[in-house]
């Protein structure tokens, strides 16, 4: 397998009127991501509430990703479950319609115990010959915030695992103290955070960046100036759309939508997530930080 790098959005659920997944819409969403130059995609994680989806619901839009993707680009499979079995069959299921790695966390109860952690991934691992896992460090409450050198020790036991997602801060030096302790053991560390961080992370050896869809365009822009050497157009590309993910940081996958929905991109707004919501001040302001944005955006200019 060509080891992953580069940017790879994580895919929003859409939701109907009457809140059933949006087949239709998410498609919509999958071309966008292809068109905008990303180097693959992830689904379902967070930012696709997936706490909100039902296994069916899950089942069905990662069938769909798979099969509308067509192998365009390569996709991660969210495939995180407190059961070792179920995180299996989530990656199975992923990897039988053309998933090329599975991101998994680790349940609660594993802790930031290495012998816990490493006990639930050689769990899955066993159950899914064949996998290659990417595993996630998310900060508390949602993950363990393992230390980098927690995170280094459970794929040094556990070969299955190639990549980690990197998201507990300061995400630049934990970049660093990860790839320092693997000593090579790893294919790559992605960053998270919203890529909020993602000069500091690259800077450090990053591999590549996990942001949310909204600004797929300009992520991949910012990517491919890095990689060519360009510092200075990956920081005005980085300076124009920070504001922009910091709002979003705080309303999550309904600033997410609500840009894709300004754009063109999404016609329904509608989450099932839990958290803050936007009054008319909110509005006036994600008006005034997409327009600050809006250079960078490539494609589908923000109405």
């Amino acid at each position: 397998m060509t080891k992953l790098s580069g940017v790879f959005p994580v895919l929003p659920t859409p939701f109907t009127p009457e809140d059933a997944v949006d087949e239709p819409a998410f498609r919509r969403l999958i071309d966008f991501a292809v068109e905008s130059g990303v180097d693959g995609v992830v689904f379902p994680g967070m930012a696709s509430e997936v706490e909100t989806m039902t296994a069916a619901e899950r089942g069905q839009m990662v069938a769909v990703l798979g099969k509308h993707l067509a192998g365009r680009l390569p996709f991660i499979v969210g495939a995180s479950h407190v059961d070792p079995a179920e995180s299996a069959a989530r990656a199975r299921e992923g990897m039988a319609v053309g998933a090329t790695c599975a991101m998994i966390m680790a349940p609660p109860q594993a802790g930031q115990y290495v012998a816990k952690q490493v006990a639930f991934f050689s769990a899955v691992a066993a159950a899914a010959p064949g996998l290659v896992i990417m595993l996630q460090n998310a900060p508390a409450p949602n993950g363990a915030a393992l230390s980098p050198e927690a995170v280094a020790a459970v794929p040094a036991a556990v070969p299955a695992i190639r990549y980690v997602k990197e998201e507990t801060l300061p995400c630049g030096q934990h970049v660093t103290r990860i790839l320092t302790a693997a000593s090579g053991g790893l294919d790559g560390v992605m960053g998270g955070a919203g890529a909020r961080f993602v000069l500091d992370e690259l800077a450090r050896g990053a591999n590549g960046t996990m942001p949310a869809l909204e600004l797929a365009d300009a992520h991949a822009a910012l990517w491919r100036a890095w990689t060519r050497g360009d510092r200075a157009e990956a920081r005005r590309i980085y300076t124009a759309t920070l504001p922009l993910l910091m709002l979003q940081m705080t309303f999550r996958v309904r600033a997410t939508k609500e840009v894709l929905r300004r754009r063109g991109l999404l016609e329904h707004t509608g989450a099932r997530a839990a958290g803050p919501r936007f009054d008319a001040g909110d509005l006036a302001e994600l008006s005034e930080l997409i327009a600050t944005a809006a250079p960078t955006m490539t494609m589908h200019k923000p109405r």
